[in-house]
C-alpha cells in the first residue's frame, strides 16, 4: 500500500502529455478557432498546476503528520 498516494497526482501531467498524445493528435474539430491539439496542451498545462498543488497540499499534511509524531514520540523532560 502506497505511504503517500498523494504523490500519484504526479501522474496526471504523464498520462495527459504523453499517454493521451495518440489520441488527440488531431487538427479537428476546431475549438473556438484553435485546432483540438492545441486546446488539449493548454487544458494539460492548467491540469498540471493543479496535480502539482494537490501533491504540494497533500505533502504538506503528510509532513505536519510526520513531525506530530516525532513530537509525541519524544520523551518526557523532567518527569522524574
Amino acid at each position: 500500500m502506497l505511504s503517500r498516494p498523494h504523490l500519484l497526482w504526479l501522474l496526471v501531467p504523464f498520462v495527459l502529455y504523453i499517454g493521451a498524445l495518440p489520441f488527440v493528435n488531431r487538427v479537428e474539430p476546431v475549438i473556438a478557432g484553435l485546432p483540438f491539439l492545441f486546446v488539449w496542451l493548454l487544458g494539460a498545462t492548467v491540469l498540471t498546476v493543479v496535480a502539482a498543488w494537490l501533491t504540494w497540499h497533500g505533502d504538506r499534511h503528510h509532513r505536519a503528520a510526520l513531525a506530530q509524531r516525532a513530537r509525541d514520540a519524544e520523551p518526557e523532560e523532567g518527569g522524574r
